[in-house]
């Protein structure tokens, strides 16, 4: 029977490199595994198909003289793609993370402990200085009665009949053998014929522990800080998970933050604006500072105050701060008021009000414009 060329079966260029010819055979292989298509007598067929010319042109020697003389080059007793040794297994193992989410290599030994969460909130005045922060955690931590062995004291656990301690079995699975978790001792590599009674030869007991978390300046919302070895214990004297604490910036009465900037909006008055003037305003590192307004000021008009924003973390720079004047249009006038306004809106002129004098003028043009028109 006519064989399929191997670039055809893998579906690929002859002048493919080797890294889109794996990147292929991955492809592939997850498709047309028999573990992904069980009762598929043709999946099996087609995975063999795609092993055997993956396992031919990854190796270049092979692949030159399938390039020369194709499928003849292996015939005839001369290394056909048929017969697969050693260098067959090594062009799974990098696939079987991607194939059955584990690794191809034996893994018996000691769970590792879960990883925690920690949800803190701090005050921007915090994340300006810094803190040393003290917390309580709920956690599971190493037994004493058996110190993490899971067995009664006195006793010790036993190497796994089943997999003799490697923690993993081997499974033959069509032409080749794979390894999967040892079901009797949950890949652990031991068993426990007693276990202990404070933790139930789980080897952790939980008790709430509590810890001292440092927090640098210049921590911005949403940073995470880990502490390792600090999450749970492992079962039967596994390592300890990591410990995660996430800081959220409670919201400021005064200050906004936009990364290391701070802004701020303070209100001026309509004679302040217009004659200029001066007034003071809190800083974040509970001091003050004085912002002079010159005549002529317009609401929203920024100004900036160097150097008196937020830390930026781990390092030696610092950002700004901003200060946005709003010009407060006077309330509840008096008659006097009113007239004073009055007799100052007589005297004023476009000079006086240029930006609303030119407003006026377009507005009047347009109108203009319009009737000439109809």
């Amino acid at each position: 029977m006519t064989k399929t060329c191997y670039y055809e079966t893998l579906e690929v260029e002859r002048t493919v490199d080797e890294a889109g010819l794996k990147s292929a055979f991955r492809k592939l292989a997850m498709k047309w595994h028999p573990d992904k298509n069980p009762g598929d007598p043709s999946c099996e067929h087609k995975f063999k198909e795609i092993s055997e010319a993956y396992e031919i042109l990854k190796d270049s020697n092979k692949r030159a003289a399938y390039d020369r003389y194709g499928h003849a080059a292996f015939e005839q007793g001369n290394g056909g793609g048929h017969g697969f040794g050693a260098g067959f297994a090594s062009s799974f193992s990098d696939i079987f993370e991607d194939l059955f989410g584990m690794s191809g290599r034996s893994r018996g030994g000691r769970e590792r402990g879960a990883d925690l969460r920690y949800n803190m909130e701090i005050t921007l005045e915090e994340a300006f200085t810094g803190k040393t922060a003290q917390i309580n955690i709920p956690v599971a931590v190493t037994c004493e009665a058996c110190t993490g062995t899971g067995a009664k004291a006195g006793t010790k656990p036993k190497i796994c009949a089943t997999c003799g301690g490697a923690g993993r079995v081997r499974q033959a699975q069509g032409f080749f053998t794979l390894e999967r978790t040892c079901p009797t001792c949950q890949g652990r590599g031991q068993s426990i014929d007693t276990p202990c009674p404070s933790c139930a030869g789980q080897g952790r007991v939980q008790k709430e522990r509590s810890l001292s978390v440092n927090i640098p300046p210049g921590v911005e919302d949403g940073t995470r800080i880990r502490l390792g070895g600090e999450g749970e214990a492992g079962v039967q004297g596994g390592p300890a998970g990591d410990l995660y604490i996430f800081l959220s910036l409670a919201s400021h009465q005064f200050f906004q933050r936009d990364g290391a900037d701070l802004h701020c909006r303070a209100p001026v008055s309509m004679v302040t604006a217009a004659m200029g003037g001066e007034f003071e305003v809190p800083t974040i590192d509970k001091g003050k500072t004085r912002v002079k307004v010159p005549g002529g000021t317009q609401s929203g008009r920024r100004f900036r105050i160097a150097g008196k924003g937020m830390p930026v973390l781990r390092s030696r720079q610092t950002g700004d701060m901003y200060v946005q004047v709003v010009v407060e249009t006077p309330q509840n006038l008096t008659k006097r008021q009113k007239e004073l306004l009055a007799e100052f809106e007589k005297l004023s002129s476009g000079e006086t009000q240029p930006e609303a004098s030119g407003f006026f003028k377009t507005v009047k043009d347009f109108f203009g414009s319009r009737s000439a028109a109809s």
